[in-house]
């Protein structure tokens, strides 16, 4: 009897070793994946801030480019190579999250900034730009402004991504009650209400090569700003975002 049960405490030992073991697998195999994660997160939203910098480098290329225009390009290409960095330093701090920039951002500026940073690669796709700004200087919302613009330039890229042959991309700015509202449109493929569905999150996209990562960190920092996305789509005439925030 005795045996018996030094026997059977030996094999419980030898399965709690090897169940401890596997445990141990697990938690690296997931750390590894949340690594890798995190990699094509970074690497997403890094290209960006790149393409629109290698746009404007070209254009600042071209004959005859008078002083104020160049000016105004190497501005945008450092603004941009600094929100590079900024998206560096939120990733590396995820450990050790810093506190947020919080400052008021008026949403007018900001839809003429995006129009700018988009410029290039919307020629390039032949894509038109139209602006229609609602002109009320309480359009004011509370945010961390370069999150904010990184939310922004994901939704406009997808746009133009999404009108392969041509297309026109809206930008519109108006305000609803106590909150302002952004409209992003394009007249590119549009999506089901399943694709709607699920939009945001991981590894979801409707292009061929996306990873979903950009759109899911876009509608983060929008939530996170108490901000509310309506998403109206129909298949082969094009996508509307809605953006809506608490006017402050």
């Amino acid at each position: 009897m005795q045996g018996i049960i030094v026997g059977l405490c030996v094999y419980v030992i030898e399965f709690l070793n090897k169940y401890f073991h596997m445990q141990e697998e697990v938690i690296k195999s997931e750390k590894m994946k949340i690594v890798g994660d995190m990699a094509a997160s970074v690497a997403h939203e890094i290209r960006n801030p790149l393409t629109t910098v290698r746009g404007f480098i070209e254009l600042l290329g071209t004959a005859y480019l008078d002083k104020e225009k160049k000016d105004f390009y190497k501005r945008i290409c450092f603004e941009e190579l600094d929100r590079a960095q900024l998206i560096i330093t939120d990733y590396l701090s995820l450990a050790k999250p810093d506190p947020e920039v919080i400052e008021k951002i008026n949403i007018n500026d900001e839809i003429s900034y995006l129009s700018n940073v988009l410029l290039t690669y919307a020629n390039y796709n032949n894509i038109q730009i139209n602006e229609t700004k609602l002109k009320d200087n309480s359009l004011i919302i509370v945010g961390d402004r370069y999150k904010f613009r990184q939310a922004l330039i994901n939704i406009g890229k997808n746009a133009i991504e999404a009108m392969q042959g041509g297309g026109v991309l809206e930008l519109k700015t108006n305000k609803s009650n106590d909150h302002v509202v952004i409209v992003i449109s394009d007249t590119g493929n549009g999506m089901t209400s399943e694709q709607i569905k699920r939009l945001g999150t991981p590894y979801y996209s409707t292009k061929e090569k996306g990873t979903g990562l950009g759109t899911m960190v876009s509608f983060g920092i929008i939530k996170k700003m108490n901000g509310k996305i309506e998403i109206k789509s129909e298949i082969g005439k094009g996508t509307e975002f809605k953006l809506i925030f608490p006017n402050r």
